[in-house]
């Protein structure tokens, strides 16, 4: 995707900010549309592990720039912008939800304004996020310094956004798919258990990581182990500090991660 098409996660999410600003005072005028006047095809929530995060899907019929609205209770009171790269109104969504409890229902509702220039709004449905699968033990690559990268997309997708131990960010690469890596220092010797790969995607299905390896302290490389929707998490033994992801096969495009792991024993 050219990079005079990007369009940085903070632009995005003042784009909606004032759009979700739009819908709550207009809620009550007869121009509000039903979101199912542009909705094509189901939606879908794809969950991490953890719980704690979602990606949403959804496709409209016109383009329309999209958010979501949710909480535990019907007054919401978050809200997940579109995560797409691509600047304006567009027909496939995407938005990230983090901020999420496992094992707890929310109520969401889907929101928009299209090219068209009329407001969209969905009526309040409902979702339960699963259980937390197990804890793999401490990430030591949260907070590690990033040494290399094989290239940024741009500021707001840069390489430190996979070790900050945030999911509403991510690194991704300037188009580099089955070439993309990230190298971080853990800033000391760790005795690793496993280690984890959570890839980034586009909503076109392009730019998911499918396996990666990893190479420690300039070994032999260890993999390919697989990666797909959320958090991977793959049990292998070492000691080192300095620590290569490559993304071994994808989906292409630009790849990348919205975080990586290295699990140290307890």
């Amino acid at each position: 995707m050219p990079a005079s098409h990007a369009i940085s996660r903070g632009r995005a999410m003042a784009v909606v900010a004032v759009l979700a600003l739009s819908l709550a005072a207009c809620s009550a005028a007869s121009d509000v549309r039903p979101f199912a006047d542009i909705q094509a095809g189901e939606i879908s929530i794809a969950f991490d592990p953890s719980g704690t995060a979602a990606d949403l899907r959804v496709d409209t019929n016109i383009g329309a720039v999209c958010a979501v609205a949710y909480g535990t209770t019907e007054a919401l009171g978050m809200l997940a912008t579109d995560s797409d790269m691509a600047g304006g109104a567009h027909t496939d969504h995407g938005p990230r939800l983090t901020g999420l409890l496992p094992d707890t229902e929310y109520v969401y509702r889907l929101q928009g304004v299209g090219e068209d220039g009329r407001l969209y709004r969905s009526e309040l449905m409902t979702f339960r996020t699963p259980e937390a699968a197990p804890d793999p033990g401490p990430n030591a690559a949260t907070g590690a310094t990033v040494l290399e990268a094989s290239s940024e997309f741009s500021n707001a997708f840069a390489a430190a956004n996979a070790v900050d131990g945030d999911l509403s960010t991510e690194w991704s690469s300037r188009g580099d798919g089955d070439d993309a890596f990230l190298t971080i220092d853990l800033g000391r010797e760790v005795r690793a258990v496993a280690v984890g790969f959570h890839s980034r995607e586009m909503t076109d299905g392009t730019a998911r990581t499918t396996s990666f390896t990893v190479t420690v302290d300039d070994g032999e490389p260890l993999g390919p182990f697989p990666a797909g929707e959320g958090l991977t998490v793959a049990g292998v033994e070492f000691t080192g500090r300095v620590v290569r992801f490559d993304v071994d096969t994808s989906t292409g495009g630009n790849t990348g991660a919205v975080e990586v792991g290295v699990y140290q024993a307890s």
